[in-house]
């Protein structure tokens, strides 16, 4: 099962989202849900997005259309930068430069302690 967490940090203007374990397309679906009602009020072109995928696992393979569906509703967001936060997973992050790119995610930065 999958958990999420948002926190908006409105002095800074950073939205800090926190993902956790393997998604279903439920999981997915609620964190989408969860993410919309996030930026509603606020002026997203003005925030940078933090995700914490610290704890994520890969996705499986039937949820990588979800998850490519998600970086795309992040770049449609127009955030001033979207950064992953990723900690010795190599495949989760071949996997999302991957999707990042395919959907044209510019302004994504992945940050990890991995060299490859």
């Amino acid at each position: 099962m999958g958990t999420f967490n948002l926190k908006t940090d409105a002095s800074n203007k950073v939205l800090h989202i926190e993902l956790a374990g393997s998604f279903s397309q439920e999981d997915g679906l609620r964190s989408i849900a969860a993410y919309q009602d996030a930026i509603a009020s606020m002026n997203t072109k003005e925030f940078n997005l933090h995700i914490d995928c610290k704890k994520l696992n890969v996705t499986a393979p039937e949820i990588v259309p979800l998850l490519e569906g998600c970086l795309a509703m992040l770049k449609k967001s127009e955030f001033k930068k979207v950064v992953l936060i990723l900690d010795n997973n190599t495949i989760l992050k071949m996997q999302l430069a991957r999707l990042g790119r395919t959907v044209g995610l510019d302004n994504l930065q992945i940050v990890s302690n991995i060299t490859a």
